[in-house]
């Protein structure tokens, strides 16, 4: 039975974003061994989306209140790009220590988890 879902962001660097999933966002962690940091995640949903190009996969942040988040965010020094109203969630785009990016949404689609604040 499946337990759960192991996301790997790849960064160049590696040890600012580990510090913004810490100290920004807040995520708890435990040490995996050596000082090596396994955060905890907020429930996971997984979508599976049609293509016809080479295979490529996403991850993205939920959130309950956008703006608000993202004001947080900013005031913590990450920049975010202006939210989009995508019609299934509100999205945004914030960009990694790396310059890697990510998705940030409020969603509007059903969830399989109750909606809320992870911690």
């Amino acid at each position: 039975m499946i337990t759960g879902v192991h996301a790997i962001l790849y960064s160049r660097q590696a040890e600012a974003l580990r510090d913004v999933l810490a100290n920004v966002l807040g995520l708890p962690s435990v040490d995996a061994g050596g000082g090596w940091p396994i955060f905890a995640a907020p429930p996971t949903e997984l979508a599976v989306h049609p293509t016809e190009d080479e295979p490529e996969h996403e991850i993205y942040l939920m959130c309950d209140d956008i703006n608000a988040t993202l004001e947080k965010l900013r005031a913590r020094g990450i920049d975010a790009s202006d939210v989009a109203d995508r019609g299934w969630g509100l999205l945004s785009t914030l960009t990694l220590p790396g310059g890697e990016s990510i998705g940030i949404y409020e969603p509007r689609h059903p969830q399989p988890h109750p909606a809320g604040p992870y911690h």
